[in-house]
């Protein structure tokens, strides 16, 4: 079935003309209904917990569109044969135990777990709406890691993995590549938010936030990947 249009959020985003361009965070404040991260999303940003230490839950939603952006091409993914061999041992499965991924990716025993309450709700939402993924990397039926992220059209906004076993997290980045490479794949955008030196060893790159944004329109007017449907 095809995503659930929710109601338009109430909310408008500044103009990227009126961002700070050195600055990622661009907005505080509004909420996390369906509508609002559909917009949010739809205009290149993203939300993040935007409070200092101690502030938990009273801290203000950042609303986040990083300068330097990090981007997966997905022709530029870098697969060692080390992980090709491990990815043998993996089943990969598509949105079949999306709350045990954000849970494990939320796990409060990660270092610098930001998937509060508020953002776990969110997203369970949307994706029972149909906007929300996740991909899977199961060994012996049992769920070894995973990602999930934002589907609109040819966007995928990747949000946040987790492995339980060596080289799982990879390997579901893998299966997601895999899913994303159709007719279409040379549009589409894979957006992982920033560049970490980790995921620069997968092949993710740094595009400038104007070249980033200047990409959403054609990839938003794709249609999903089959599998995300």
């Amino acid at each position: 079935m095809p995503p659930v249009l929710p109601e338009p959020s109430a909310w408008v985003f500044p103009d990227p003309g009126d961002w700070d361009p050195d600055d990622d965070l661009v907005g505080v404040g509004a909420d996390l209904a369906p509508g609002t991260l559909l917009a949010a999303y739809s205009q290149g940003l993203f939300p993040m917990p935007n409070g200092g230490p101690g502030e938990g839950r009273r801290a203000p939603m950042g609303w986040f569109s990083p300068v330097r952006r990090g981007v997966l091409p997905l022709d530029g993914l870098v697969v060692s044969r080390s992980l090709r061999r491990s990815a043998r041992h993996f089943e990969i499965r598509v949105d079949t135990a999306f709350e045990e991924v954000i849970d494990a990716c939320g796990d409060r025993r990660r270092p610098d777990g930001w998937i509060s309450p508020a953002i776990r709700a969110a997203y369970l939402e949307l994706h029972r709406l149909g906007w929300v993924h996740s991909v899977e990397a199961w060994r012996e039926g049992r769920l070894a890691g995973g990602l999930y992220g934002v589907g609109i059209g040819g966007l995928f906004a990747g949000e946040s993995m987790f492995h339980r076993e060596r080289d799982a997290s990879k390997v579901a980045l893998m299966g997601l590549v895999e899913v994303l490479s159709d007719e279409h794949a040379d549009q589409r955008v894979l957006d992982v938010q920033w560049q970490t030196p980790h995921l620069a060893s997968l092949g993710v790159v740094e595009i400038p936030r104007a070249a980033y944004l200047n990409s959403l329109p054609d990839a938003l007017a794709l249609p999903l990947p089959g599998p995300l449907r």
